[in-house]
């Protein structure tokens, strides 16, 4: 004797429609967190991407003979190692959107302007690099910004 459980069958199938169903329910109310952390993700890559320059100079693997590691000043050596471990320490806090990552990353962000500003004579001073970093910071504080707007207090 075998029972057969007693189902509502056209709610059987149409919660098995809607669970393949392509379509997804996207809801607005989380839309600047998820553009926030869209944005951390990409500064993880960039800051990955920063980080293994550093190391490259580090190691020789760019740069000649008169470029070296070694042939370089103490003070751009420190900056150069400096930054090969903090931008990928900040990657990692990054791509996790974790806020420590967050707070590594804006070191790293204000250390390079501020180097770049108040020590030209490390990596030349390049305005453009300092402008670039205040454009990502700025973009940043605006992204958290509108991401906390939207959570109740």
């Amino acid at each position: 004797m075998s029972e057969t459980p007693s189902r509502d069958q056209p709610r059987d199938n149409a919660m098995s429609v809607a669970a393949i169903s392509s379509e997804r329910i996207e809801s607005d109310e989380n839309v600047w967190t998820r553009r926030l952390v869209f944005f951390l993700r990409i500064m993880a890559v960039v800051s990955v991407a920063k980080g293994l320059y550093h190391w490259a100079q580090v190691t020789g693997f760019i740069g000649g003979e008169e470029d070296a590691f070694e042939n370089q000043p103490m003070a751009w050596q420190t900056a150069t190692v400096y930054f090969a471990v903090i931008e990928l320490v900040a990657a990692v806090g990054l791509w996790l959107a974790t806020p420590w990552g967050a707070v590594v990353w804006l070191t790293t962000v204000v250390s390079m302007a501020v180097i770049e500003l108040m020590f030209p004579g490390i990596y030349g001073g390049s305005l453009t690099v300092v402008g670039l970093e205040a454009l990502m910071l700025a973009a940043y504080l605006a992204l958290a910004w509108m991401a906390a707007r939207e959570r109740p207090p």
